[in-house]
């Protein structure tokens, strides 16, 4: 497969636009998971927690939970 220069600086520039997206995206994550945190609605240290449960845990298990605790009372 052949491709020309413009092909791939278009791929270059649709990269670096997909770069630019994702740090404004953690940016503004971290900056939710700091204001929640200081409005006392959890630990860092639940954070790090649920952070590594959910990272240990397959897409499946995680869908499988929340869809248990949804049909469940509180």
């Amino acid at each position: 497969m052949k491709h020309n220069v413009m092909d791939i600086l278009d791929i270059v520039g649709q990269l670096a636009d997909l770069k630019a997206v994702d740090s404004k995206n953690t940016l503004a994550i971290a900056v939710l998971i700091d204001l929640l945190i200081d409005k006392g609605l959890f630990s860092r240290h639940e954070f790090a927690q649920k952070a590594q449960e959910l990272e240990s845990a397959s897409l499946a298990e995680i869908i499988m939970k929340r869809r248990s605790e949804l049909r469940t009372p509180r």
